[in-house]
């Protein structure tokens, strides 16, 4: 599932959207601005396990290929699609969730067919692949290890293929690492994802309700703030640091479950991956800061940001 960085990422992201089109008339509405960037993640985990099925079924379109040409050789006459029947495949192309999402998505519209048979035939090379092959029977654990292959060394570890990647879904850089690790998860157990839902409910209401807090009291956590930046002008600090240190008091104040030191950490982690070289140390020092002020005045009570 989706974790809580990833969706501080997307909620800074969708509060630096809105701040960059502050002047215009029209602005989105925040919460679907802020869906769209969890409907990418869901489009690219799509994506990545169409991209494998094609690769892994491109056995069968190269026999018959090859079983057409005017004078097949006996090679061609005899490709071996053992890897087009692998049994995690089919438990993969018989879960009707992901079925409903190939209709939805439309992962066929984005697919480089070309890239498909260059990795097909790189896997067909590969001491691996023949080994696989050479076997008459299955057995789950080769099945499964023969997917994992194809997914981490011909396509993860394929230059072309990420450049591929991230030509058509921007959020890679983010989400990349999250998206390979439920691309396990689901390869394990096909048919486990509700593809509906990759946000918990309870993950739902926070990323909801971070973005909520922050627009609505975006005075409230800049008088917060500003008053720790001493000789810096507020209007020069970074855009990205100014959302940073907002979403973090935020959390501060209206998140009772967060510990304050997993806050400070993760808007550090934050800064440093996003912002400028110094903003990790900057946002720490702030947020610090900021939080001993209210601890010494009593107010990190967690209570309702509504009442803020």
């Amino acid at each position: 599932m989706i974790s809580r960085r990833n969706i501080r990422v997307k909620v800074m992201q969708t509060l630096y959207t809105l701040a960059s089109r502050e002047t215009e008339t029209k602005s989105p509405d925040p919460q679907k601005l802020l869906q769209q960037h969890f409907d990418q993640v869901r489009s690219l985990f799509i994506y990545l396990i169409y991209f494998l099925t094609e690769v892994t079924r491109y056995a069968e379109t190269s026999s018959h290929q090859r079983a057409s040409k005017h004078l097949p050789s006996s090679e061609d006459l005899n490709v071996n699609t053992k890897i087009s029947g692998n049994e995690v495949l089919w438990k993969m192309l018989e879960d009707t969730a992901l079925r409903e999402q190939f209709t939805s998505e439309k992962p066929q519209h984005l697919i480089n067919q070309e890239l498909v048979r260059k990795i097909y035939l790189e896997l067909t090379e590969t001491t691996e692949y023949k080994n696989y092959i050479a076997k008459a029977s299955r057995s789950p654990q080769e099945e499964k290890k023969i997917i994992e292959f194809i997914l981490n060394d011909k396509m993860l570890a394929n230059e072309i293929f990420v450049s591929h990647i991230e030509e058509n879904f921007f959020n890679w850089d983010d989400d990349g690492e999250m998206i390979i690790q439920l691309m396990v998860g689901y390869m394990q157990k096909p048919g486990s994802v509700n593809f509906k839902q990759l946000l918990t409910p309870d993950k739902q209401v926070f990323a909801k309700d971070l973005l909520k807090a922050v627009l609505e009291k975006d005075e409230y956590l800049q008088g917060l703030i500003i008053p720790k930046l001493k000789n810096w002008d507020p209007e020069r600090i970074a855009l990205l640091d100014m959302i940073l240190m907002k979403m973090g008091v935020s959390e501060f104040l209206y998140f009772e479950t967060i510990p304050p030191k997993v806050t400070i950490n993760e808007y550090i982690d934050l800064a440093k991956d996003y912002s400028t070289q110094q903003s990790g140390q900057f946002v720490n020092g702030i947020l610090d800061n900021i939080h001993k002020e209210l601890v010494q005045q009593g107010k990190m009570q967690k209570v309702d940001y509504k009442k803020a």
